[in-house]
């Protein structure tokens, strides 16, 4: 196994087509297919399902994506660490919800903590209209928040990442077993709801699009209380692949189906007041994120 195996399984794997990937990577197509075949003779698993609209990924893809992400993360950390700009200083008013905060932005705050120790990022929770509001106002500087839920005209975003939402289930579940599930079908199961950063409301849009309701059993604003729930068996539920865990805190497993209809990503990016001078911190900020997820990374 090398990092091009890595780089390119990560690559396909974030933009769902091998052609996508190809461009992103600017390299031709045969070059990613055969890195993910070699990959998965490797590993001795299938990390995806070659479908018409593109790469589909198994639930072994979905736990490798994980490692995989760790490890060219820490691998970019330690090549750009020389790269630091010590003179860099100042003070940045930053905000971030709920999800981001818990599964996004630690990795990226101890980067950034090597990368320019001058830099005092002050961050705060908020949720989607508070962060709307002080950005208007100027008492924050940028926010990294969930910009599929920001409306304000007035608030420029940039999507760094879209995950994708599936369907929980716990192991051994009858709809585990299938290849792809209706919300028909899940309509008859017990359901967990998700209040947190909007969760409910983003939900219950596709789930009305389609003439259909979750039977909710219970609602919570806690991801850890859904991923139990789910994993013993109350219900079920569909949440994004970025707060998938395999495991509940039990230590009892947890399955992943994809829907027969096509279901919003939940994205994750940055946003600004628009027209907004933005100091120098805060370029820093805007910039380490853009070079970390929009422009194609170097060969290794």
């Amino acid at each position: 196994m090398n990092f091009k195996h890595l780089k390119y399984f990560v690559a396909t794997a974030e933009t769902g087509q091998v052609s996508r990937a190809a461009k992103l990577l600017s390299i031709s197509q045969s070059a990613v297919t055969s890195a993910i075949r070699e990959l998965e003779a490797i590993l001795g698993a299938t990390l995806f399902a070659r479908r018409a609209q593109g790469m589909e990924m198994t639930e072994a893809g979905q736990q490798f994506l994980h490692s995989a992400r760790d490890i060219l993360e820490r691998l970019d950390a330690a090549r750009v660490l020389d790269q630091r700009d010590s003179n860099m200083s100042g003070v940045i008013r930053m905000a971030a919800t709920y999800t981001v905060i818990g599964y996004f932005l630690p990795y990226h705050l101890g980067r950034l903590t090597q990368l320019y120790p001058g830099l005092d990022i002050q961050i705060v929770e908020l949720n989607r209209q508070s962060i709307e509001q002080q950005l208007q106002s100027g008492q924050i500087d940028m926010a990294v928040a969930l910009t599929s839920n920001i409306q304000n005209p007035m608030i420029e975003t940039v999507t760094l990442l879209n995950s994708q939402r599936r369907l929980w289930v716990p192991a051994g579940h009858p709809l585990g077993n299938q290849d792809r599930v209706a919300l028909q079908d899940i309509a008859q199961e017990p359901y967990v709801m998700l209040t947190v950063d909007e969760a409910a409301h983003t939900s219950m849009k596709y789930w009305n699009a389609h003439n259909c309701a979750p039977d909710i059993k219970l609602r919570t604003s806690s991801v850890e209380a859904v991923r139990s729930m789910v994993a013993n068996g109350h219900g079920v539920t569909i949440l994004s692949d970025m707060v998938y865990r395999p495991w509940s805190l039990e230590g009892r497993r947890i399955e992943t189906v994809q829907t027969t209809v096509a279901i919003p990503t939940m994205d994750v990016g940055m946003a600004f007041r628009k027209q907004a001078h933005l100091s120098d911190a805060t370029r820093v900020l805007r910039d380490y994120f853009t070079n970390s997820f929009l422009l194609p990374k170097p060969a290794f």
